[in-house]
């Protein structure tokens, strides 16, 4: 008797909102969907922009019928593609300076969900500076003072970046470092290549060659002083936006002098000091900030086999040009690297608007640096306040951390695109992993990389972003499942064959 009325009740239902679309003008509102399953073989991470979902975590069974859908992603795991370095952001001395305002309990909760590869997202790259940066609570190298027995980590490291980076690291010992310097020492700066003068400037000027060796011996010291925290250097950048002569805390390097730097000098001092540490060229724009001189400025210098040696491979930003420019210097440099090393968010772009940020990032910047061979993905700041600092004059003053948290209590949390889209990769994708190839799907609307885990698991992050709710089945050759995909969100999928 129950199960007849419950039937009754549904098929009028049904029947009330066919009349009401036949008979009205108003819209038909969809009815709700079911909470997702709770248990399953898959484990499921779900983002909207209207923020109904962040990183809501579900459970997915295998089908067991036969898969008859026509909206399939096959996975090829025999055609591969890039290994995996990683997924993070960047810890500034303003992120570290936000980070230790918070009470012990916050952060650490906060740092957990961030980078534990068991309680969290399992973020595992971070950028930071080499001396300060753009978001930085003062302007200082290293080494100030001209002389380099005047060397040694400055208050920014020792009270902020590396007390936070020992919090993260005791949270997951495998997160991979990447370091990159603003600016040279003032007494290692002329004004040009041609006068030679000394420049007395946080901002712009080159590094005198004179000083070559000088500078190369500061990036040793500097991997040194680290690993003397316990902090290891995985990579460096010989010099973060070389093309940009006017940020707060700049300096520019063309191609032929980072060629000249690496070649002569810091390539063959990390390597006689026993040091692993990766370098990539660049650390700059896809459009080489439209210097014609400074096209393909990675593939110039590895023009040079005797630099080229040293060199990893090349690091991208996205401040101008097309992500494009990845594929062009893939296709002229197979064998060496490419990762992406920053992104920002600000009033500029909307940046707290994750009904317009979270798609556009994920396809531009997410998934399209890694379907592009991008082996890392950094974006700038983790955390910034609700006032987008602590900033300074002459560097971004507009711009939002992947989250923003609230000074009036150091408690209140807002996460933006940048969060989510680092979050996604990482909490699927394992450092290690490998890029694999699928085919089935053709939808321009639905974008997705597909990877094989070190431990024998699959992931799929996938961006959606049509208007409304699209069902896709996922194989992997043995077992399938099928998902209802909100409109307008970004889903990841793990599991074991």
């Amino acid at each position: 008797m129950k199960l007849q009325m419950k039937k009754s009740v549904i098929l009028s239902s049904l029947l009330t909102v066919f009349l009401h679309a036949c008979g009205s003008d108003k819209p038909v509102v969809p009815p709700e969907l079911p909470e997702p399953p709770q248990e399953g073989e898959v484990t499921v991470y779900t983002t909207t922009s209207d923020r109904s979902q962040e990183l809501k975590k579900s459970l997915v069974a295998f089908s067991t019928t036969s898969n008859m859908s026509p909206r399939t992603i096959t996975i090829n795991e025999s055609q591969t593609y890039q290994t995996m370095d990683g997924f993070g952001t960047a810890v500034t001395g303003s992120s570290a300076y936000n980070l230790l305002k918070m009470n012990a309990a916050d952060r650490t909760k906060f740092l957990k969900e961030t980078f534990s590869t068991t309680e969290g997202y399992g973020h595992s790259y971070i950028r930071i500076a080499i001396g300060c940066s753009d978001f930085s609570l003062s302007e200082y190298t290293l080494n100030d003072e001209p002389g380099l027995e005047n060397f040694g980590l400055q208050e920014e490291e020792t009270k902020f970046v590396i007390p936070i980076l020992k919090e993260i690291l005791a949270i997951n010992p495998n997160i991979k470092i990447l370091g990159s310097p603003w600016t040279a020492p003032r007494w290692m700066k002329v004004n040009n290549l041609t006068n030679l003068n000394p420049y007395n400037s946080w901002t712009g000027g080159h590094l005198n060659p004179s000083y070559y060796k000088d500078y190369a011996t500061y990036f040793v010291k500097w991997i040194k002083a680290m690993e003397a925290e316990g902090i290891k250097i995985y990579g460096v950048t010989p010099q973060n936006e070389p093309l940009n002569a006017g940020n707060s805390a700049s300096m520019l390097m063309h191609w032929s002098e980072q060629q000249a730097f690496v070649r002569d000098e810091l390539g063959p001092q990390i390597k006689q000091a026993g040091l692993q540490t990766k370098i990539y060229a660049f650390d700059h724009n896809y459009n080489y900030d439209n210097i014609a001189s400074q096209n393909d400025y990675p593939i110039q210098i590895f023009n040079d086999p005797q630099a080229a040696q040293y060199f990893a491979g090349s690091a991208y930003h996205n401040y101008g040009g097309d992500k494009a420019e990845l594929l062009d210097i893939r296709s002229k440099a197979p064998d060496k690297e490419l990762i992406f090393t920053e992104t920002s968010i600000g009033t500029w772009n909307d940046g707290q608007n994750l009904g317009r940020r979270l798609l556009e990032d994920m396809k531009e910047v997410g998934l399209g640096t890694v379907n592009n061979w991008c082996k890392a993905v950094i974006v700038w700041n983790l955390m910034l306040d609700n006032e987008r600092g602590p900033n300074r004059d002459g560097g971004c003053q507009t711009c939002y951390g992947a989250v923003d948290i609230q000074s009036s209590n150091y408690k209140t949390i807002t996460r933006n695109s940048h969060y989510y889209i680092i979050s996604h990769l990482s909490a699927v994708v394992q450092p290690g992993a490998v890029r694999i190839g699928s085919q089935g799907l053709d939808d321009r609307d639905v974008i997705y990389s597909v990877f094989k885990n070190p431990d024998g698991s699959y992931a799929v992050v996938l961006a959606n972003d049509k208007n409304e709710i699209t069902r896709i089945t996922i194989a992997d050759g043995k077992n399938h499942f099928s998902y209802e995909i909100p409109a307008k969100s970004v889903v990841s999928y793990k599991w074991k064959k």
